[in-house]
């Protein structure tokens, strides 16, 4: 017993030196990037208004007139509620098309099509009908981000083994028993890679209804800055949006992490 202790104690503090030389090393990257940035500006002698240096930069989160926290908050919520809502009910849909094939035969080829059209061709619309604001951006957001979430999930809840099925009916299980033991649990690797492409899409969403008309927000600093050729401003408002997406992306790996063993995981 002693034995086994130790070695699962050496395993957890090489896995934890492991993954610390790991953010080391990625961080050690970043900021060679930014060093290697500020130095060609220099060198070069690039004009601040077509690239500023990563120091002008983050000299423009000490000016109090774009109300950064604020306008960061705007965007993240309308991220927060646009993600949230449509793994809810990209989830919930495939569950049902899973219960149903009917109901997935008649309805999955109409969301196909209705996902082919343009986001940016259908937020001028969802605008005017919610008037500009969180929840018009929040709506953009989901839009772009349920059908990954839908279609792998509800590939996941597919690719059940049929062994495994027929191993369940032969113990006369019943519909729900097969589901919660056997089919959701083989199809939560599925789930979560389909939550981390949203989580990059939701960004992309929240912003996109914010350049079409909004009074708040990264994307409206960013039209802003872009009216006054105020190039590290809008440098900044990326900086942030990136900062926000790489944070939604990690609460889902952490989430995944929790839930499904490593070695089921899909990368």
């Amino acid at each position: 017993m002693s034995t086994l202790s130790l070695s699962s104690a050496d395993q957890s503090k090489g896995c934890r030196k492991s993954i610390g030389s790991r953010i080391v090393i990625i961080l050690g990257a970043h900021l060679a990037l930014l060093l290697l940035w500020q130095l060609t500006v220099v060198m070069l002698g690039i004009k601040p208004f077509l690239l500023p240096t990563p120091v002008a930069m983050l000299e423009k989160f000490c000016q109090p007139q774009y109300a950064w926290m604020y306008n960061m908050a705007v965007t993240a919520a309308e991220i927060a509620i646009g993600f949230g809502v449509a793994s809810v009910v990209g989830i919930t849909l495939a569950l049902l098309f899973s219960w149903s094939p009917l109901f997935a035969l008649l309805l999955f080829p109409i969301l196909v099509t209705l996902n082919m059209v343009p986001k940016v061709a259908l937020g001028p619309l969802v605008i005017m009908w919610l008037r500009y604001g969180i929840e018009s951006n929040s709506v953009i957001t989901f839009s772009l981000c349920v059908f990954p979430i839908l279609l792998t999930t509800n590939r996941g809840l597919r690719e059940t083994e049929p062994d495994l099925l027929d191993l369940m009916h032969s113990l006369k299980a019943k519909r729900w028993q097969i589901f919660r033991m056997v089919q959701l649990p083989g199809a939560l690797p599925y789930v979560f890679s389909g939550m981390k492409v949203a989580a990059i899409l939701a960004v992309a969403g929240a912003i996109v209804g914010e350049f079409i008309a909004s009074d708040s927000g990264l994307g409206y600093l960013m039209i802003q800055a872009q009216s006054s050729f105020d190039t590290a401003a809008m440098f900044a408002s990326i900086l942030l949006l990136t900062l926000l997406g790489v944070a939604v992306y990690l609460a889902v790996i952490i989430l995944e992490q929790f839930i499904i063993p490593k070695d089921a995981r899909i990368v």
